[in-house]
Protein backbone atom coordinates (compact mmCIF):
# COMPACT_ATOMS: atom_id res chain seq x y z
CA UNK A 1 0.00 0.00 0.00
CA UNK A 2 1.22 3.40 -0.99
CA UNK A 3 0.54 6.67 0.79
CA UNK A 4 0.78 9.89 -0.25
CA UNK A 5 2.04 12.80 1.45
CA UNK A 6 0.36 16.41 1.59
CA UNK A 7 1.34 19.79 3.17
CA UNK A 8 -2.02 19.65 5.30
CA UNK A 9 -1.57 19.50 9.42
CA UNK A 10 -2.57 16.98 11.31
CA UNK A 11 -5.87 16.68 13.10
CA UNK A 12 -4.58 15.76 16.12
CA UNK A 13 -2.33 19.27 16.29
CA UNK A 14 -4.45 22.00 18.25
CA UNK A 15 -5.86 25.54 16.93
CA UNK A 16 -7.05 28.13 18.33
CA UNK A 17 -10.54 27.65 17.86
CA UNK A 18 -10.90 24.16 18.42
CA UNK A 19 -10.46 23.98 22.24
CA UNK A 20 -11.30 25.56 25.81
CA UNK A 21 -8.48 26.32 28.38
CA UNK A 22 -9.09 25.52 31.78
CA UNK A 23 -6.53 27.43 34.28
CA UNK A 24 -7.05 25.73 37.37
CA UNK A 25 -6.17 27.33 40.95
CA UNK A 26 -2.97 29.04 40.32
CA UNK A 27 -3.20 30.68 43.47
CA UNK A 28 -1.10 31.22 46.53
CA UNK A 29 -1.48 28.73 49.15
CA UNK A 30 -1.74 25.85 45.99
CA UNK A 31 1.77 27.24 45.16
CA UNK A 32 3.35 26.97 48.63
CA UNK A 33 3.39 23.04 49.14
CA UNK A 34 4.23 22.77 44.93
CA UNK A 35 7.82 21.06 45.00
CA UNK A 36 7.72 19.26 41.49
CA UNK A 37 8.26 22.72 40.02
CA UNK A 38 9.61 26.19 41.00
CA UNK A 39 7.81 29.03 41.73
CA UNK A 40 9.13 30.77 39.09
CA UNK A 41 8.96 28.46 36.32
CA UNK A 42 5.60 28.23 37.18
CA UNK A 43 4.32 31.60 37.03
CA UNK A 44 6.18 32.01 33.61
CA UNK A 45 4.79 28.85 32.14
CA UNK A 46 1.13 29.81 33.68
CA UNK A 47 1.72 33.10 31.75
CA UNK A 48 2.96 32.42 28.24
CA UNK A 49 0.28 29.91 28.77
CA UNK A 50 -2.22 32.55 29.29
CA UNK A 51 -1.22 35.00 27.26
CA UNK A 52 -0.83 32.90 24.38
CA UNK A 53 -4.55 31.93 24.33
CA UNK A 54 -5.68 35.67 24.89
CA UNK A 55 -3.91 36.84 21.84
CA UNK A 56 -5.15 33.72 19.81
CA UNK A 57 -8.65 34.36 20.69
CA UNK A 58 -8.61 30.71 22.60
CA UNK A 59 -12.06 30.09 24.89
CA UNK A 60 -10.79 30.14 28.24
CA UNK A 61 -12.31 29.35 31.81
CA UNK A 62 -10.50 30.44 34.83
CA UNK A 63 -11.52 28.60 38.29
CA UNK A 64 -9.91 29.33 42.13
CA UNK A 65 -11.29 26.57 44.64
CA UNK A 66 -12.30 28.73 47.80
CA UNK A 67 -10.52 31.73 46.45
CA UNK A 68 -11.50 34.01 49.56
CA UNK A 69 -11.33 32.05 52.63
CA UNK A 70 -8.23 30.06 51.92
CA UNK A 71 -6.58 29.51 48.71
CA UNK A 72 -5.98 33.42 47.84
CA UNK A 73 -5.90 35.15 44.81
CA UNK A 74 -5.32 33.45 41.38
CA UNK A 75 -1.82 34.88 40.08
CA UNK A 76 -1.81 38.07 38.42
CA UNK A 77 0.26 36.81 35.50
CA UNK A 78 -2.69 35.24 34.24
CA UNK A 79 -5.44 37.93 35.28
CA UNK A 80 -3.58 40.20 33.32
CA UNK A 81 -3.86 38.61 30.06
CA UNK A 82 -7.76 38.52 31.00
CA UNK A 83 -8.57 41.66 32.70
CA UNK A 84 -12.19 42.08 34.32
CA UNK A 85 -13.08 38.16 33.22
CA UNK A 86 -14.54 36.49 35.95
CA UNK A 87 -12.83 33.36 38.02
CA UNK A 88 -15.21 30.68 38.63
CA UNK A 89 -14.64 29.75 42.44
CA UNK A 90 -15.63 26.08 43.75
CA UNK A 91 -15.54 24.65 46.29
CA UNK A 92 -14.91 20.91 44.89
CA UNK A 93 -11.47 20.25 44.04
CA UNK A 94 -12.83 18.04 40.65
CA UNK A 95 -13.25 21.19 38.59
CA UNK A 96 -15.94 19.00 36.65
CA UNK A 97 -18.24 18.26 39.54
CA UNK A 98 -18.75 22.67 39.67
CA UNK A 99 -22.49 23.23 37.78
CA UNK A 100 -20.88 26.21 37.16
CA UNK A 101 -18.15 25.65 35.31
CA UNK A 102 -20.01 22.69 33.50
CA UNK A 103 -22.44 25.60 32.25
CA UNK A 104 -19.43 27.69 31.05
CA UNK A 105 -17.93 24.36 29.07
CA UNK A 106 -21.66 23.62 27.73
CA UNK A 107 -22.09 27.11 26.65
CA UNK A 108 -18.87 27.44 24.89
CA UNK A 109 -19.78 23.99 23.33
CA UNK A 110 -16.20 22.88 22.17
CA UNK A 111 -15.36 18.95 22.31
CA UNK A 112 -11.30 19.20 23.24
CA UNK A 113 -10.69 20.72 26.86
CA UNK A 114 -6.72 21.75 27.59
CA UNK A 115 -6.40 21.67 31.44
CA UNK A 116 -3.68 23.56 33.46
CA UNK A 117 -3.06 24.25 37.17
CA UNK A 118 -2.53 23.26 40.60
CA UNK A 119 -2.06 20.19 41.88
CA UNK A 120 -1.83 17.60 39.15
CA UNK A 121 -2.56 15.07 41.15
CA UNK A 122 -5.74 16.17 42.24
CA UNK A 123 -7.43 19.18 40.81
CA UNK A 124 -6.05 18.44 37.20
CA UNK A 125 -6.61 14.60 37.35
CA UNK A 126 -10.37 14.79 38.51
CA UNK A 127 -11.44 16.52 35.15
CA UNK A 128 -9.02 15.24 32.49
CA UNK A 129 -10.58 11.60 33.96
CA UNK A 130 -14.35 13.18 33.69
CA UNK A 131 -14.00 14.95 30.48
CA UNK A 132 -11.82 12.14 29.04
CA UNK A 133 -15.44 9.57 30.34
CA UNK A 134 -17.96 11.87 28.86
CA UNK A 135 -16.16 12.01 25.76
CA UNK A 136 -14.08 15.30 25.24
CA UNK A 137 -10.49 15.12 24.07
CA UNK A 138 -8.12 15.85 27.17
CA UNK A 139 -4.76 17.83 26.79
CA UNK A 140 -2.67 18.35 30.01
CA UNK A 141 -0.11 21.22 29.81
CA UNK A 142 2.44 19.70 32.29
CA UNK A 143 4.95 22.15 33.11
CA UNK A 144 2.31 24.65 33.66
CA UNK A 145 1.00 21.94 36.50
CA UNK A 146 2.89 21.25 39.67
CA UNK A 147 2.49 18.82 42.67
CA UNK A 148 3.85 18.33 46.32
CA UNK A 149 6.48 16.50 44.79
CA UNK A 150 7.76 15.34 41.79
CA UNK A 151 6.21 11.46 42.29
CA UNK A 152 2.65 12.65 43.00
CA UNK A 153 3.00 15.22 39.58
CA UNK A 154 4.97 12.11 37.22
CA UNK A 155 2.00 9.80 38.81
CA UNK A 156 -0.56 11.93 37.60
CA UNK A 157 0.67 12.24 34.09
CA UNK A 158 1.03 8.84 34.00
CA UNK A 159 -2.48 8.23 34.75
CA UNK A 160 -3.78 10.74 32.59
CA UNK A 161 -1.92 9.41 29.73
CA UNK A 162 -2.73 6.03 30.12
CA UNK A 163 -6.49 7.50 30.45
CA UNK A 164 -6.29 9.10 27.35
CA UNK A 165 -5.03 12.41 27.92
CA UNK A 166 -2.19 14.26 25.57
CA UNK A 167 0.72 15.42 27.32
CA UNK A 168 1.90 18.82 26.10
CA UNK A 169 4.11 21.42 27.19
CA UNK A 170 3.91 25.54 27.54
CA UNK A 171 5.94 26.59 24.78
CA UNK A 172 4.95 23.70 22.65
CA UNK A 173 1.35 25.03 23.16
CA UNK A 174 1.95 28.82 22.17
CA UNK A 175 4.02 27.21 19.30
CA UNK A 176 1.27 24.97 17.86
CA UNK A 177 -1.21 27.86 18.28
CA UNK A 178 1.07 29.86 15.90
CA UNK A 179 2.44 26.63 13.55
CA UNK A 180 3.60 29.13 10.52
CA UNK A 181 5.63 32.26 10.83
CA UNK A 182 4.20 33.08 7.88
CA UNK A 183 1.37 34.12 9.54
CA UNK A 184 2.10 37.69 10.21
CA UNK A 185 -1.17 39.23 12.16
CA UNK A 186 0.20 36.64 14.88
CA UNK A 187 4.04 36.69 14.55
CA UNK A 188 4.88 39.63 16.87
CA UNK A 189 2.79 38.47 19.70
CA UNK A 190 3.96 35.29 19.60
CA UNK A 191 7.53 36.32 19.47
CA UNK A 192 6.65 38.96 22.23
CA UNK A 193 5.07 36.03 24.60
CA UNK A 194 8.40 34.28 23.96
CA UNK A 195 10.43 36.74 24.75
CA UNK A 196 8.97 37.72 27.75
CA UNK A 197 7.63 34.46 28.96
CA UNK A 198 10.01 32.16 26.96
CA UNK A 199 13.13 31.51 29.04
CA UNK A 200 16.21 30.62 27.03
CA UNK A 201 14.33 30.45 23.85
CA UNK A 202 13.32 33.88 24.61
CA UNK A 203 16.64 35.16 25.10
CA UNK A 204 17.75 33.85 21.63
CA UNK A 205 14.55 35.57 19.58
CA UNK A 206 15.84 38.49 21.17
CA UNK A 207 19.65 38.09 20.65
CA UNK A 208 18.74 37.39 16.67
CA UNK A 209 16.24 40.13 16.22
CA UNK A 210 18.92 42.99 18.31
CA UNK A 211 22.08 41.72 16.28
CA UNK A 212 20.70 41.14 12.80
CA UNK A 213 17.18 41.56 12.54
CA UNK A 214 16.39 37.85 12.21
CA UNK A 215 12.72 36.99 10.68
CA UNK A 216 11.53 33.32 10.95
CA UNK A 217 9.13 34.09 8.22
CA UNK A 218 11.74 34.52 5.64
Amino acid sequence: MTVSATPTPGSKLLTPKDHTLIMIDFQSQMSFATKSIDAVNLRNNAALVAHGAKGFGVSTILTTVAEKSFSGPMFSEITDAFPGQKLLDRTSMNTWEDASVIEEINRIGKKRIVLSGLWTGVCIVGPALSAIEQGFEVFVLADACGDVSDEAHNRAMDRMVQAGAQPMTSLQYLLELQRDWARTETYDMTTGIAKKFGGAYGLGIIYAKTMFGASEGH
